[in-house]
């Protein structure tokens, strides 16, 4: 049996053999590299996000499983926590893209064909997880889910704050998360502004327009209930 090495357990020579670049060799050396830093910005992307589906949906699964040992709901929290952190990450990663020069983008961007970001099937399931547009949040119903199997309910779970325990937890997670999914998609928004301006997106979208029109604060119920604490706190006390 071969001895595992560094390089071997992280398949290093595949690794680093996957940035394609498309703009022709004979491009100037600094467009061929910013092309090389665009593609090696959306793989780190992807890993990223493969890492943070594969938290969420453990997350939701053991929220949602039948059978809800105690510790499952601090488990929960953790993978939580954790993708709400590598969605900082991945935050940081769309800053990072804003060091491409807008003269070198161009010059290797009608290289892309109709690749887009859009197309990303990691970034698609991660919206149903988060309920992007209309469709139901699965982590949000997974919670609601949990809630009810331990005779509560998410308004409950928000009144009582702290004393709430677990399901407490869960819910200041699955802000942060929300949080942390709604300033990535800004940034990315500010990111195609910046580059790209109001001309159409690599796929035929378009482009600004087509981004604006996704970006929302997941988990709205959540958010409304919380919110309603404050016209209880108001409310004037009984006679």
């Amino acid at each position: 049996m071969t001895e595992l090495s560094y390089s071997s357990y992280l398949q290093m020579e595949t690794l680093l053999s996957l940035q394609k670049t498309q703009i022709p060799e004979t491009a100037d050396r600094d467009v061929i590299l910013a092309e090389h830093f665009f593609i090696v910005a959306h793989q780190s992307c992807e890993l990223w996000l493969k890492q943070v589906v594969a938290d969420l949906s453990l997350a939701g699964d053991l929220l949602s499983s039948p059978y809800r040992p105690a510790d499952e709901a601090e488990t929960s929290v953790e993978l939580l926590q954790r993708a709400a952190e590598l969605l900082r990450v991945l935050h940081e990663q769309v800053l990072v893209l804003e060091r491409l020069p807008l003269r070198h983008f161009v010059q290797f961007r009608p290289y892309l064909g109709t690749a887009s970001g859009a197309q990303s099937q990691q970034f698609q399931v991660l919206g149903r997880l988060m309920g992007d547009g209309s469709e139901e949040s699965e982590l949000y119903r997974a919670f609601v889910e949990n809630a009810a199997h331990q005779g509560s309910t998410v308004a409950d779970v928000c009144r009582l704050g702290i004393a709430g325990g677990g399901l407490h937890r869960v819910a200041e997670a699955l802000l942060d998360v929300g949080n942390g999914y709604w300033r990535w998609k800004v940034a990315h928004l500010g990111l195609m502004s910046k580059m790209v301006g109001g001309q159409q997106g690599t796929a035929g979208t378009s482009g600004e327009e087509f981004l604006m029109r996704r970006i929302t604060l997941p988990f709205p119920e959540l958010r409304r209930l919380r919110g309603a604490l404050h016209a209880e706190e108001l409310a004037p006390s009984p006679a």
